[in-house]
């Protein structure tokens, strides 16, 4: 499957081991991570070559393929949020996943839309189960609308 991983990149790199993980265990289950570049410790300097424009139409097509999202959101960022909404927009399955003990944003915990998971970690044995859990949604035609409301699923 064609996975989106999000995560921080302008907002800082705290979590940047984790995010590389999180990336070599999707593409180790056989994953295409579009975004793979993102754990490149680089990346802000790869991605400045890019103008503003090219990134966002670059990344809003990589969102229209992808069969779902999987964001680590420990560190707060205004595109992790764009990429969220505009991919439960898309009707686009999404996992959030962070590292407890960090505050959760509340637009992410308050938001009841069928199709975002979320899962506070500790260990990477927590994500991993979280990401094979939710994997099975990315497979499948969605079964919600994207302005209908419910409760998020929290594994």
């Amino acid at each position: 499957m064609q996975i989106y991983f999000a995560a921080s990149i302008a907002g800082g790199r705290d979590f940047l081991p984790t995010y590389q993980r999180m990336v070599g265990y999707l593409k180790d289950l056989g994953h295409v991570v579009s975004t793979e570049h993102i754990v490149a410790p680089n990346v802000w300097h790869q991605e400045s070559r890019m103008t503003p424009e090219q990134i966002y139409e670059r990344d809003v097509i990589w969102l229209q393929q992808a069969d779902g999202v999987v964001a680590e959101v420990s560190n707060p960022s205004l595109g992790v949020g764009y990429e969220i909404c505009y991919a439960l927009f898309l009707v686009k399955p999404v996992l959030c996943l962070y590292h407890e003990p960090v505050l959760l944003s509340r637009m992410i915990l308050g938001n009841h839309r069928p199709g975002l998971r979320l899962c506070a970690y500790r260990q990477d044995e927590e994500w991993q189960k979280a990401i094979e859990l939710f994997l099975p949604d990315c497979s499948q035609e969605p079964g919600f609308e994207p302005l209908e409301a419910g409760r998020p699923a929290i594994v």
